[in-house]
C-alpha cells in the first residue's frame, strides 16, 4: 500500500480559518438616477451645450427689473399688459409727487416701471424663453423673468400681481393658497381658449 503524506492541517499549524462572506452584487438605483440625471446636463455630441443664462446676462447687468414674456398677437394678453402698465405703483407715485410735463411723465414711465415687458415671439423673447428651460417657440404661456428665476402660468401671474398697485400684492397673497395644479388648471383652460374668446391682433401692440 502506497504511503499518503500527511497533509498539515490548520488546527496543527495554529492559523485561523476566517470565513468571507458572500459577495453580492447590487445594482444601485442611486447610480442609475444619477446617470440620468448627467444625461440630462451633458452638452449634445459634437458640440457644447449653450449656457442661456449666461448668454442672457446682459438683459440683467444695468437693469434688474423683471421682464414679463407674453403673446403679442393675443388681444388679451395685450389687454394683460395694458393693465399691468397702467396699475404700475411708481408711476402713481411720481404723478403725485411731481408736476413734470407729459412727455417728462411718459419718459419716466417708460424708465422706471417696475416691470419691463417682451413679446414672446421676438428674437429677445425666444432667448428668455431658452434662459427659462422652456422651448423657444413655446408661447402657451407668460413668463416672467427675473435675475434668479422664472416663472410659467398662474405663479407668473401672482408674481406680476406682487409688482402693481394695491390691492393685488395681497389678493396674491390670497390666491397662493390655492392649490397650484387648480390655478393651473383654471390658467390653461384660458390660454387655450384666449384666440376663440378674446380674438387675435395681426402685429404685436406694445
Amino acid at each position: 500500500m502506497a504511503l499518503i503524506p500527511a497533509i498539515p492541517t490548520l488546527a496543527a499549524s495554529g492559523a485561523r480559518l476566517s470565513v468571507l462572506p458572500p459577495i453580492i452584487h447590487v445594482r444601485s438605483s442611486s447610480r442609475r438616477r444619477s446617470a440620468v440625471l448627467a444625461n440630462l446636463s451633458s452638452p449634445p455630441r459634437g458640440g457644447e451645450a449653450l449656457d442661456w443664462v449666461e448668454a442672457t446676462s446682459s438683459f440683467f447687468e444695468q437693469d434688474t427689473r423683471p421682464i414679463m414674456l407674453f403673446d403679442g398677437v393675443c388681444n388679451l394678453c395685450n389687454g394683460g399688459v395694458k393693465f399691468v402698465r397702467d396699475n404700475d405703483r411708481q408711476r402713481f407715485l411720481f404723478m403725485f409727487l411731481s408736476a413734470k410735463s407729459e412727455l417728462q411723465t411718459a419718459n419716466w414711465i417708460k424708465l422706471h416701471r417696475r416691470i419691463r415687458f417682451e413679446a414672446l415671439q421676438s428674437d429677445a423673447g425666444k432667448n428668455l424663453l431658452r434662459r427659462s428651460g422652456r422651448a423657444p417657440d413655446d408661447i402657451s404661456s407668460v413668463v416672467l423673468v427675473e435675475k434668479n428665476r422664472s416663472y410659467i402660468k398662474s405663479e407668473a401671474v401672482l408674481k406680476i400681481m406682487e409688482y402693481i398697485d394695491l390691492p393685488f400684492p395681497q389678493l396674491a397673497f390670497f390666491l397662493q393658497f390655492v392649490p397650484l395644479f387648480i390655478r393651473d388648471i383654471m390658467y390653461e383652460n384660458l390660454a387655450d381658449n384666449r384666440y376663440a374668446v378674446f380674438g387675435r391682433s395681426e402685429s404685436c401692440e406694445i
